[in-house]
């Protein structure tokens, strides 16, 4: 038995079938089931990799400016319009938390919300009092690590009656195509 030879121009599926010669392929019942396999290593790292980022925000330059609004590329006034007059479909009080729990907790808790489906939620965040002056530490923080989050398409502050400076109202994506009514 000769071997042809193996030119440059033969395809890949050609070369292949070349390489395996006369096989038999296995009948349906004795195959393996290569989806129970466990995932490459490789994968798994690259999912924790993803995971742990997607799972942190940064700090980096959250104390110098305390956002009033903030709205994605993309997002109307109008949107944002609406937002301020929408009606909340939860909340999420940080009072009295650590900065590393109340970045947990809003993670959580905006991961949550989407699942839910639900596009206009509530972060209370407070005012700051105790900071002697200054604007409160998860008040700039919470408004920071939003911008962040993919979830988040817009943030206005609250009005009075729902926290004012003390909280913000904000717009998450939907799983729905209808995005009009919030």
């Amino acid at each position: 038995m000769t071997k042809k030879t193996i030119q440059p121009e033969d395809s890949d599926a050609e070369l292949f079938r070349q390489a395996l010669g006369k096989v038999t392929p296995l009948p349906p019942a004795n195959r393996a089931d290569v989806s129970a396999l466990p995932p490459h290593p490789a994968q798994v790292a690259q999912r924790v990799a993803q995971a742990t980022h997607k799972n942190h925000l940064s700090d980096h330059g959250a104390d110098n400016i305390t956002l009033t609004e903030f709205m994605r590329s993309g997002i109307s006034r109008m949107e944002l319009r609406k937002l301020r007059r929408g009606k909340i479909q939860d909340r999420l009080d940080l009072h009295s938390l650590t900065s590393d729990e109340a970045q947990k907790l809003l993670l959580q808790f905006l991961h949550e919300a989407t699942a839910n489906n639900f596009r206009c939620v509530c972060i209370i965040h407070g005012k700051g009092w105790h900071t002697e002056g200054k604007e409160g530490v998860l008040k700039t923080r919470s408004r920071h690590w939003l911008t962040q989050c993919a979830e988040v398409l817009a943030f206005c502050e609250a009005p009075p009656y729902e926290g004012g400076s003390g909280a913000v109202k904000v717009l998450l994506k939907s799983n729905r195509e209808n995005i009009a009514g919030y």
